[in-house]
Formats: structure tokens, C-alpha cells, sequence
């Protein structure tokens, strides 16, 4: 991904980074070892070439066919700047019209056009940031609730990484000694501490366990959880949408069939984004428009976190309803909720009670703050569990880190367990390594360049 070499225009990139339209200002950034002076030759103003680092400039940016905009251009040299290159960024007047002059200009004056996520490579590949802190950018620009961002912003600081970096060092110095004594074997002689091994290996045991149970959470806050309301025609879907949402957002009518289309609206809890999809109710039709409703509800399911069997309790058929399944009436992605409480006398309520796992009346939840919480608890606990499962710098948000944080954890497991029972030096040295192999992974300090091209390549464009 990184751009060719050439001559030395061609190591200065240059991105928006801002988003296109109308807005105030905009911003142009570059980077590389000619940033300066590329920007230098088309700017009317003072030297750049000359001025210290981090200092702003204002001016006019002109080319071959004229004036092109009034700009402030922000210096920042290397070694102490974002990418660790030298950096400017030009801001312009908002709109495309202006930025996309400027990056023309930049573009003609021989900067080349950055691959999404090329800046913050480059910072990485010049040591300002780790790879799990590159990936929490890329994290913190996407986050979808302020806990995730929160997340996002204790990975950035570092604090993930110096945990998992302190549990490589401390192993990788165990390593050394342990390899040692393979080379002395035939004198016999120990060199490693084997009560500091064991107390390491139980320790990293510890923490890799803590990390691996937060992925869950992890990918809730990073991609949120999608919640589908399923059920039949007046089972009350609408109703207990706006209850969730505390506002009316769905139609609610006594006619069957009033929702024909998906409805989809966003709720916070607890730092996680959920998103609430209100379907068409379930029954066979002739109406070609709600047929086509209920085959969208059927399609919704697929991409369901967890499903919210809407039923209408005060028609309450143990039988037809629950016969074939009535003792297994929660499971890992669907919640069976009894509604029209409020209909049932409390006699009836002891004797459909059983079969469902939550009963409620959703209009009366409208105005039933506590009921909506106890439900939300519960809807929070089936699609990921406990909450406070780790502390922020732990938790695991990518695919690529936990796959990794799997693969030590079943090596410090096997090393335990060769320590335990005495097996042989090289099979522990051999466990050991790959552990401080997988978390090097994690941190960038064992990588490759697929591995990079494939991370990167998910960053915006500027960034």
C-alpha cells in the first residue's frame, strides 16, 4: 500500500481530512519529506521552508492558472508530528470546490494521492503508535455510543498495549533463559527461576482469560446490537417499539397489518447502541404490499442479535403456542415476551406465566420507566453478558487481536501444564515463544506486510 519511491516528491502523500460538502473550513493534509517545501512553492506568504514547527501562517495558495484560496498553512516537523514525517496542514475555505483545488494543486506539484489509512501507517511504521493503537483510530472514528469511544480513546492512550507488552517482556526474558539451559543441558545447569515462571504463566493466564471473555462486549461496542421485534398482526410490536424508544416513532393502529415495512430506530444503554427493528406482523395474505412486509420480517431475523417473540398473552393458547418448546423458552438470540398483561386477571397470570420469559403490558410500559429498565437489563444480558466483564483497557474490540489473545492463551495453558508435570525444556520454550510470538501480533511488534495492507485498507481515505 505504501506509495512508490521516485524522486522526493513522490514520499509526500497528500488527503482531505475533513468529509466533503458545505462546512466552514476544510482541510488538506500532507505528509513526507518535501511537504514543506511543496507547499512552500506555491504559497504567497512568509517562507515556510523557514519557520519553526508548530507554528500557522496565513496566506494565498496560487498556481499556473491563477490564485487558487486564502489558506492557513499549520507546520509541524518531524520527528514530532503525527505520521513522524514532516506534516502541513492547509486549511481552506469549506465546500469541494476550494479543497479540491488545493489538493489538485498539491497533486500537480507532485504529492501523490493517499490510500485510505496511509497516514496512519506511516505512523505506525515510524514508531509514534503501536497496531493495536492504530486500529483503535480507525475504532474511536466509528464508535457508536460514548463507551465505545471511551474504549477506543484508553486503547489510543497505550495502556492496552503496555499490558499485554509487559506480559511479552516478562516472558520473552524467561525465554532467553530458558533456551539457555537447553544449550547447558548436558551440565545440567538451571538458569530460569521456575517459581517466577509459574507466577508469570499464572499471571498472563489471568489477564488473557479477562481479555478473551470481553470480546463480546468488545464487538457490542464497536458494531452494536440489532434487536428485531417479531410476532403476529396486533401482538403489540409498535406498541413496545415506542415504549423502548420513549417516543412515538411507529404507527400503532387496532388494524391488522398497520406496519408493512421495517421500522428501524437507535436506543443507548449502558454505553451499547441498540438498534430496535419494528417488522410486519406474521400471517398469511393476500395483499401483495404486507405480504411483502412479512417476507422482510423474515429476512430481518438473519441479522438479528437477539429476536423479541412479540405475543399477545390475553389469547393465550398453551398448545398452538408453546407445545413443542414451553421448557426451553430462552435461548441465546430470542426472548419470548407475553404482552396485554393488563388484560389477564392475576389467576390467568399464574397460569401463562411459565411460558414466557418476560410478561408485560407494553402500553403501560409507555409510562413505566422501571419496566422498561428491568427490560432493557434483560435484553442487555442475553447479547452480551456482563458488562463489567473487564476494565476498559481490557476489552478486546477486534477480530484479528482476539484470535490472537485465543492462540496464547492455549500456549500459556500448555506451558502451565508442562510445567506441572515436568515435560521437556523445549517443548515449554516452544509454548512460551509463540505466546510472546501472538501478543507481538497484537502490538505490531511480530507482523507482516499482508497483515498491515489488511488493516489499513479499513482506515478512511485522509486518515
Amino acid at each position: 500500500m505504501m506509495t512508490a519511491t521516485g524522486d522526493i516528491a513522490s514520499d509526500t502523500i497528500v488527503a482531505r481530512a475533513t468529509p466533503r460538502g458545505a462546512s466552514a473550513l476544510s482541510i488538506v493534509r500532507l505528509s513526507g519529506a518535501n511537504a514543506i517545501p511543496l507547499v512552500d512553492s506555491v504559497f504567497n506568504g512568509k517562507a515556510l521552508s523557514e519557520q519553526a514547527s508548530h507554528t500557522a501562517h496565513v496566506g494565498f495558495l496560487s498556481g499556473d492558472a491563477g490564485l487558487v484560496d486564502q489558506v492557513v498553512c499549520t507546520l509541524f516537523r518531524a520527528p514530532n508530528t503525527v505520521t513522524g514525517e514532516d506534516v502541513v496542514e492547509i486549511s481552506c475555505h469549506g465546500g469541494d470546490v476550494a479543497s479540491d483545488a488545493v489538493l489538485r494543486l498539491m497533486i500537480a506539484r507532485g504529492a501523490l494521492h493517499a490510500a485510505p489509512g496511509e497516514f496512519t501507517q506511516r505512523a505506525f511504521l515510524n514508531g509514534k503508535i503501536d497496531l493495536a493503537q492504530a486500529e483503535s483510530i480507525a475504532e474511536l472514528i466509528h464508535a457508536q455510543s460514548e463507551r465505545a469511544s471511551r474504549v477506543s480513546l484508553s486503547h489510543l492512550k497505550g495502556r492496552y498495549s503496555e499490558e499485554l507488552s509487559s506480559i511479552r517482556q516478562d516472558l520473552l526474558d524467561l525465554l532467553t533463559l530458558i533456551e539457555l539451559e537447553l544449550d547447558f543441558s548436558e551440565e545440567d545447569v538451571a538458569f530460569a527461576d521456575r517459581k517466577r515462571l509459574q507466577d508469570l504463566l499464572d499471571g498472563a493466564h489471568s489477564k488473557l482469560v479477562s481479555m478473551t471473555g470481553s470480546f463480546r462486549f468488545g464487538t457490542a461496542l464497536a458494531q452494536g446490537i440489532r434487536v428485531v421485534i417479531v410476532g403476529k398482526p396486533n401482538a403489540g410490536k409498535s406498541t413496545l417499539l415506542n415504549a423502548l424508544l420513549g417516543y412515538d416513532r411507529a404507527i400503532v393502529s387496532e388494524i391488522p397489518g398497520t406496519t408493512r415495512d421495517e421500522i428501524e430506530s437507535h436506543v443507548e444503554y449502558d454505553g451499547v447502541r441498540y438498534t430496535f427493528v419494528d417488522t410486519a406482523g406474521r400471517r398469511e395474505t393476500d395483499n401483495v404490499v404486507e405480504a411483502e412486509g412479512v417476507r422482510r420480517s423474515h429476512a430481518a431475523e438473519a441479522s438479528a442479535d437477539l429476536l423479541l417473540e412479540l405475543i399477545d398473552a390475553s389469547s393465550f393458547d398453551a398448545g398452538a403456542t408453546h407445545g413443542t418448546n414451553s421448557s426451553a423458552k430462552e435461548s441465546a438470540n430470542r426472548l419470548r415476551v407475553g404482552n396485554k398483561s393488563d388484560q389477564l386477571s392475576s389467576q390467568d397470570i399464574d397460569v401463562v406465566l411459565p411460558f414466557y420469559d418476560v410478561l408485560l403490558s407494553a402500553k403501560q410500559l409507555e409510562k413505566d420507566t422501571e419496566a422498561v429498565e428491568s427490560l432493557m437489563r434483560r435484553i442487555a444480558k442475553l447479547t452480551i453478558g456482563d458488562t463489567d466483564i473487564a476494565e476498559e483497557h481490557q476489552v478486546v474490540t477486534s477480530m484479528r487481536q482476539q484470535s490472537h489473545i485465543l492462540a496464547a492463551l492455549k500456549a500459556v495453558e500448555r506451558a502451565r501444564m508442562a510445567m506441572a508435570t515436568s515435560l521437556s525444556g523445549d517443548m515449554l520454550s516452544s509454548d512460551v515463544r509463540l505466546v510472546v510470538e501472538e501478543i507481538g501480533a497484537i502490538t505490531g511488534e511480530v507482523t507482516n506486510e499482508d497483515i498491515l495492507d489488511q488493516i489499513f485498507s479499513r482506515f478512511c481515505i485522509g486518515k
